[in-house]
């Protein structure tokens, strides 16, 4: 009984992590598109499926004002400013899983 309920609480936590994830996110789509399948602002490349570690890399260095790819680094920095850490590090880990064919 006690290895169902440690894996019902496994499973659940990684269901609330998961749909913060996708609050997170939602900040990032209206630019980038539901599936990362968008040049934000028709100057940013596509960020679905990016791998993580250049994600987190890049969102870090927006965050700390030292990125400015597209001229769109004091828009990014006021995105992700308030981010942590652990959201920049899910929201990467969510974007990699982003299919930028999936509303073709």
């Amino acid at each position: 009984m006690k290895k169902y309920l440690l894996l019902f609480i496994i499973m659940a936590s990684t269901l609330f992590t998961f749909a913060d994830t996708i609050e997170l996110y939602k900040n990032c789509a209206g630019c980038h598109g539901e599936s990362g399948e968008k040049e934000a602002l028709n100057k940013s490349k596509l960020i679905g499926g990016q791998e993580v570690n250049e994600t987190v890399k890049e969102l870090t260095a927006y965050k700390n004002g030292e990125l400015d790819q597209y001229g769109l680094g004091n828009i990014m920095k006021l995105q992700v400013g308030t981010l942590s850490d652990s959201d920049i590090e899910e929201l990467a880990e969510y974007i990699v899983t982003l299919d930028v064919n999936a509303s073709n």
